[in-house]
């Protein structure tokens, strides 16, 4: 049936995998797609939304170095917000609601018109392996598929335990059954598991909800989008979410079903993400609290079927619905599904390299929940990552690999590699230490140059990219080659309550000034002509603006990571004994035989390796 050796056969067509097949395709790789159900792929499993804090940086890095997560995003999207304006632009996040039937359906049409791409739908119960190589897979049919390279992207669907209340069944997903053999066989090549546990709110009738009694939630009223092409548009229209708030009277409620819960009768005993904790969880952990939001998220631009953020559970059914029918405007609520929660199999990433392919097994990659992240925007980051390696050994090029002061995506698999995870793991702005480098407006510029030179990129977005950097460039030069004079500039500082000037100064003093915004200086005549005679799009003019205002911090924390990067070039022998270092401490010869990372600054960044051994790390190999 499969006659044909695949350059790269990807496992499971979630956000992970369905990046992992285009990215594969599209560098020319004859790729292969495999999952159990064809018509769920890049389903949201969960909420559905995209972007958001740090995720939303990192959707906009994916499309920049050419995948399809912004793109798709966009085309589904219900409503736009841009998260965190109120503070610096580092923070800034873009996030969508999607329509999830719209949002699967665009994927799959992406996925169909995508060259070099083959579907297939079956089980995936095994990988075939030779000489510590993979060499294929095997179906629950017995069918063998020879390929050179293979990306596993198994969201929980390794032995998945579903659990609502005290009953529990197999299952990767809601009405979908769980993928077995695959864990059994890794862990006879020598792999370490683990188990993960995650869960979702239950889904109810909109129709049955009383919005009037909830806070209305409107998208931006100058909605943006997530692709830097211009194939995708602006929302014109948008769909509100709303907000309400639980009760002590519904924490009674809910605490009347703890000794039937499976997080407290001691049924689950794997970790759950602690950043997206479950109603019960919630109310037990932060019992100071007597109430706690809920966002009413419309599951599409049709449909009434509604989501309920924030109220994620494992709880019986009967409990779910006592509780939530004593909630602002649930008064009358009907149930779509209950929410559960799930447990799943996953594999520390610490025995992967920074491909993502996995140490032990040449030629195999994994991407996604199989790695112990949670969230879509981190799942297709990794899958875009692992597919592009992929591609790369199978055309024998240098390996693609992005650093901590260049990505989001590096800081998220640096962290996973380098310090592992043992609760599903969740991308902040605060776990990058570079975030004033790593801002939405910008990742054309940090990564387009690098997906058109390893040929995901199109010629067209590197066109597209050159011409907002040169224009945006020269708009910065604009505001310091341009005087204003007093009798221009005062009136506008002065509504703005900054102090006057009492001679004629450059545009980009005044410019940079923290209350002085685009809008005020468009009132000089000089650079609205400018804007128009250049025809400014609003991207640029937004980075214009971030460049005047935040050029010294940039160039601060610029230099501060090209100083730490003298540490990336400072490579350690493959395979180095660090148990000769007898002046190193037991834990770090330990952690670094472990991880065996590649470099210096690689190693400072493990868990229980200190600065002192480090120092005995250098001068050894300075020897």
């Amino acid at each position: 049936m499969f006659n044909e050796v695949y350059d790269v056969v990807v496992v499971g067509a979630g956000h992970a995998g369905s990046e992992a097949a285009a990215a594969a395709a599209n560098m020319g790789s004859k790729t292969l797609l495999i999952t159990m159900n064809l018509q769920n792929i890049a389903q949201m499993s969960c909420n559905p939304a995209m972007g958001g804090i740090a995720k939303g940086q990192i959707v906009r890095e994916i499309d920049a170095l050419g995948g399809y997560s912004g793109i798709v995003s966009d085309t589904s999207a219900i409503q736009f917000k841009m998260l965190n304006k109120s503070k610096g632009p580092a923070m800034w996040s873009p996030r969508v609601q999607s329509d999830r039937m719209r949002f699967a359906e665009d994927w799959r049409l992406l996925l169909e018109k995508t060259p070099n791409l083959d579907f297939y739908q079956e089980m995936v119960s095994g990988l075939i392996v030779e000489k510590d190589k993979v060499v294929g897979v095997k179906t629950s049919l017995g069918i063998e598929v020879r390929a050179k390279t293979v990306v596993l992207t198994n969201g929980t669907f390794l032995n998945g335990l579903i659990h609502i209340g005290d009953k529990n069944f197999g299952g990767g997903r809601a009405g979908e059954r769980a993928a077995t053999g695959i864990t059994e066989q890794l862990v006879n090549l020598g792999f370490t598991s683990g188990r993960m546990k995650t869960g979702t709110p239950p889904r109810v009738d909109g129709r049955s909800l009383d919005y009037s009694k909830m806070t209305e939630q409107p998208g931006d009223e100058h909605p943006e989008k997530f692709s830097y092409l211009d194939i995708t548009k602006p929302l014109k229209q948008q769909r509100a979410c709303h907000m309400t708030y639980t009760s002590e009277q519904v924490h009674d409620l809910l605490r009347e079903g703890f000794d039937r819960s499976p997080m407290f009768n001691g049924r689950i005993k794997s970790v759950g993400p602690r950043y997206c904790p479950s109603i019960e969880d919630k109310i037990n952990r932060f019992a100071d609290k007597d109430r706690h939001q809920l966002f009413i998220e419309p599951e599409g631009w049709d449909t009434c079927e509604v989501y309920v953020n924030g109220f994620s559970t494992s709880l019986p059914e009967d409990v779910q619905f006592k509780a939530l029918r004593s909630v602002a405007g649930f008064e009358n609520v009907k149930f779509f599904r209950p929410g559960y929660a799930i447990e799943y199999d996953y594999f520390p990433p610490t025995q992967l390299k920074h491909t993502l392919e996995t140490k032990l097994v040449e030629g195999l990659y994994f991407a996604g929940q199989i790695n112990g992240t949670t969230g879509y925007e981190e799942a297709a980051s990794q899958g875009l990552m692992a597919g592009i390696n992929a591609s790369l050994k199978v055309q024998e090029k240098d390996v693609f690999t992005l650093q901590r002061d260049e990505a989001y995506i590096g800081v998220l698999i640096d962290d996973l590699i380098t310090k592992g995870t043992e609760e599903p793991y969740r991308m902040f702005t605060s776990r990058a230490e570079y975030r004033t480098l790593l801002r939405q407006d910008n990742a054309d510029f940090r990564l387009t140059p690098k997906g058109y030179e390893i040929g995901l990129a199109s010629e067209k977005r590197l066109k597209r990219m050159e011409e907002k950097q040169s224009k945006s460039e020269a708009f910065v030069q604009f505001f310091k080659n341009t005087s204003v004079k007093p009798n221009e500039a005062n009136p506008v500082l002065e509504a703005k309550n900054s102090a006057p000037v009492k001679q004629q100064d450059k545009m980009f003093k005044l410019f940079a000034r923290p209350n002085i915004t685009t809008e005020d200086v468009r009132q000089f005549d000089a650079v609205e002509n400018y804007i128009q005679a250049n025809n400014l799009d609003s991207e640029i003019i937004e980075q214009t603006e971030i460049q005047v205002k935040y050029a010294g911090y940039i160039e601060k924390e610029k230099n501060n990571a090209d100083k730490l990067n003298r540490l990336e070039n400072l490579k350690i022998p493959a395979d180095f004994d660090y148990h000769k270092l007898k002046s190193m401490s037991m834990e770090a010869r330990q952690k670094l035989s472990e991880i065996q990372p590649v470099t210096i600054s690689q190693a400072s960044r493990i868990s229980g390796v200190s600065p002192n051994d480090i120092s005995v790390l250098l001068v050894y190999l300075g020897r």
